[in-house]
């Protein structure tokens, strides 16, 4: 069942969002907004015109460091993005999202685009020369056009701010965008609620229209009801599953039974659940203790209560092994990381794995994985992404990924705290001498 819509989301399509006013000279309103830009470029003060969608959107994008001459940046090309976009969920709706907004972008020489949750442009389809046009400003797939990176804009505003949202003409924050008005709308998961994209249709000014923030709303609506439709069924009772990322119990359900593991045990499943095929007694205890003299039969007697704990028929011997697949997050991050859904990955990542283990294979496991996301954001170079994890327990002090964030988002409070790691770097050791020898 889908959630209950927030307020916001359904809120009606009153003037506030709808670019136009009923008799409102089109040619007049976009001198108006002209006027109003070049002011807040200039003096970052805003006219009482400007509506206040726009007005907020421009002070953020001001915030972000974002020029009026810049433009987008394309940062997922051919393979990488024919891989980012397939493991998508919206990829599984764009039969559905052609078919609704395909003609009518096609006939009117407008354009279709859908972009992830961090607006960045996956799809975009519609008339060829316009989409020639389009391609002078970067508008194409793989290019980023969320807020902080462009400013104002349709398909980036809605997902900023949850909402539908029509942007026309010189209320685009970037300068190169002015000639054209698009409206958007955003996508949720039906079942979290949570902002997958959004759905945009642009082109000419005709779009300043009511009819057409309210035709990508419903087409919005549509594809969410298809979501949920092609949403998998929950899963049966006797799926495994793993919770073990940011935690030093792991969460392990199994048979319907949620079960909290013991530090130890939670160290056993992660590692039987990477190795399907069964590890041995001695693979095991190499695997879990750094202390050589711990014998097999302490090994043995762990199992032995993790078995009970478990409940009969999942844990097996000789090799050890559990006896039905298992699905865990550190799985879903690989999984990401590997078909290039960088953003997916990162969601899905809640922390180091078992942080508070020292098990030797547990260790290698949580050291991959935690590099092997943190050198794929530092690759993409998304703001949003490398943000996330900057400002996360786990990456406050994380000097590479730091240097990497303030080099695609200078701001000062980056710089700052930049500044401050740098500092720590490069501070002497202050040494502790030796006090003066007292007599006993």
């Amino acid at each position: 069942m889908s959630p209950t819509p927030s307020p916001s989301r359904e809120a009606p399509l009153t003037d506030a969002w709808v670019a136009l006013e009923p008799g409102a000279d089109p040619v007049e309103r976009v001198r108006e907004l002209r006027r109003a830009h070049e002011t807040f470029t200039a003096a970052g003060t805003v006219a009482r015109r400007v509506r206040p969608v726009v007005a907020d959107s421009w002070r953020r994008s001001a915030r972000a460091g974002v020029g009026p001459d810049g433009t987008a940046h394309v940062e997922l090309t051919d393979g990488d993005l024919g891989s980012y976009r397939a493991e998508h969920p919206l990829a599984r709706v764009m039969p559905l999202i052609r078919e609704l907004m395909g003609p009518f972008a096609s006939e009117a020489e407008h354009l279709l685009a859908v972009c992830d949750a961090q607006g960045r442009l996956l799809w975009v389809e519609g008339d060829p020369a316009s989409r020639r046009r389009a391609a002078r400003m970067n508008f194409v797939p793989g290019a980023r056009w969320a807020e902080s990176a462009v400013g104002t804009n349709a398909p980036g505003t809605a997902v900023a701010v949850d909402r539908p949202v029509q942007v026309f003409a010189a209320e685009h924050f970037s300068r190169r965008v002015q000639p054209w008005t698009c409206a958007a709308a955003p996508v949720h998961d039906p079942r979290t609620g949570r902002v997958l994209g959004a759905l945009d249709i642009t082109g000419g000014d005709g779009l300043a229209h009511p009819h057409s923030l309210g035709f990508v709303q419903a087409v919005a609506r549509a594809t969410e009801s298809q979501l949920a439709l092609l949403s998998p069924p929950p899963a049966p009772a006797d799926t495994l599953e793993l919770t073990a990322l940011g935690r030093d119990e792991a969460r392990f359900r199994a048979r319907g039974r949620h079960i909290r593991l013991s530090r130890r045990h939670s160290e056993i499943v992660v590692l039987l659940a990477r190795h399907p095929e069964g590890l041995s007694g001695d693979e095991l205890l190499c695997a879990l203790y750094e202390d050589e003299s711990v014998t097999p039969v302490t090994l043995r007697a762990e199992l032995a209560r993790l078995r009970r704990i478990l409940g009969p028929g999942l844990l097996a011997s000789r090799p050890y092994r559990l006896t039905a697949p298992v699905e865990s997050d550190v799985a879903v991050v690989e999984r990401r990381l590997a078909t290039g859904a960088l953003s997916e990955a990162a969601a899905a990542y809640s922390g180091p794995l078992l942080p508070g283990s020292s098990a030797p294979a547990v260790t290698l496991l949580r050291r991959r994985l935690a590099d092997g996301l943190r050198r794929a954001l530092i690759v993409r170079r998304d703001p949003d992404l490398l943000g996330g994890w900057a400002l996360s327990s786990w990456g406050e002090d994380d000097l590479d990924v730091w240097q990497a964030l303030a080099a695609v988002r200078p701001t000062a409070a980056v710089r700052a705290r930049l500044d401050e790691l740098e500092a720590e770097l490069t501070a002497p050791v202050e040494r502790i001498r030796p006090g003066p020898a007292t007599s006993r």
